[in-house]
């Protein structure tokens, strides 16, 4: 099969045929129909987390169930499935709890990966999935099956973009109706926690960038207010729009520590930052503790919107199908394998809300 493989960080990625392994015992190999490109992806192409090189990155995928191992109940060969980096071994203190995206348990199969080049070099599989490849094996706890004839090049995009987006919203922070919300970044997450501000019924959603063209499409994701950065006094525009108060929530979806900063100078008394975009792993923020205790802030992260996959999945195809959640809106453009570091420059340059790497099905 080909994939696109990542021999050093930073540099282009090599398209070339490489070998992966049937599954083991609780693990699906789905044959690929999308994978989006996140900036997650241009994080670990640069190193900005460190791990493993030659690798393969890609994480955000669609497709069809190609071959199951034993042990494996939740989809059979022929399923169409989103494919999620979130796996979950169900019997850990977290799972136990609930809480499947914080799992803590041994995925360790015996073998250093599943995908070896034509030399014999493992490859390893970016962020447990390996999606800019033909195929993928991942673990059952990735794979949720979506009804048939649902478009799979935009079901790719419920496997990360759209869940870290809406989730935040709606798992991590609850977020109540009539509460105030702020989504710093009019990217292709924060474009999702717009959606979810206006699933939950928020009112005033204050979208925050520094391009007017992304605060235009935010209106349609959402938004009822915008407001650019560098165009004026940010923590007085949103004080005139909450009547003097703050946001009630603040997602960052960016990963700046000058977005962080900000975010908490946005939020009211009581209010929340909530931190959803993902920085280098060097990064440290600053602030003033006093004030944030006086007034009773609190922050706190968002790791892949709090998923549960088998939940949140088909509660979002529903939501599509209703018309009350945008997914073809959030793609710009759809590549081949070939032209990958192509629509990777786009992504980066911030050209593109999502792009598709599609294969010929």
């Amino acid at each position: 099969m080909k994939a696109a493989v990542c021999y050093k960080f930073g540099k282009p990625l090599v398209i070339e045929e490489v070998e992966i392994d049937s599954p083991l015992p609780g693990e699906v190999m789905v044959r690929v129909a999308a994978t989006g490109i996140c900036h997650s992806d241009l994080h670990l192409i640069k190193g900005e987390w460190g791990g493993p090189t030659p690798m393969v990155p890609g994480h955000e995928v669609a497709g069809v169930v190609e071959e199951i191992g034993d042990n494996v109940a939740t989809v059979k060969k022929g399923d169409p499935v989103v494919v999620c980096l979130v796996r979950n071994c169900g019997r850990c203190h977290y799972c136990a709890k609930g809480l499947p995206q914080m799992c803590s348990g041994d995925f360790d199969r015996g073998r250093p990966s599943h995908l070896r080049n034509s030399r014999g070099d493992f490859l390893a599989p970016g962020l447990f999935t390996a999606g800019f490849a033909e195929y993928v094996v991942v673990d059952q706890s990735q794979v949720v099956p979506v009804p048939e004839g649902f478009s799979l090049q935009r079901a790719a995009l419920l496997a990360c973009g759209v869940v870290t987006g809406v989730g935040a919203v709606v798992n991590t922070a609850e977020v109540e109706t009539g509460s105030s919300v702020a989504v710093i970044g009019a990217g292709g997450v924060g474009l999702n926690s717009l959606q979810g501000a206006a699933l939950a019924g928020a009112y005033p959603i204050v979208a925050i960038d520094l391009l007017t063209d992304k605060l235009d499409t935010a209106r349609e994701f959402g938004a009822t207010h915008c407001l650019q950065v560098g165009q004026g006094d940010l923590e007085q525009e949103v004080r005139n729009i909450t009547h003097g108060r703050g946001v009630d929530y603040a997602f960052v979806t960016v990963g700046t520590v000058k977005a962080i900063e900000q975010a908490i100078e946005l939020v009211g008394k009581r209010g929340t930052v909530v931190i959803v975009g993902l920085p280098p792993v060097t990064t440290k923020v600053s602030f003033s503790v006093l004030p944030l205790v006086r007034s009773e802030k609190r922050i706190i992260g968002s790791r892949m919107g709090s998923t549960r996959l088998g939940v949140d999945v088909p509660r979002l195809v529903d939501l599509h199908n209703c018309g009350r959640l945008k997914l073809e809106e959030l793609i710009t453009a759809r590549y081949p394998l070939e032209q990958i570091n192509e629509a990777i420059e786009l992504m980066e340059n911030g050209r593109a809300l999502r792009n598709l790497i599609v294969f010929d099905q």
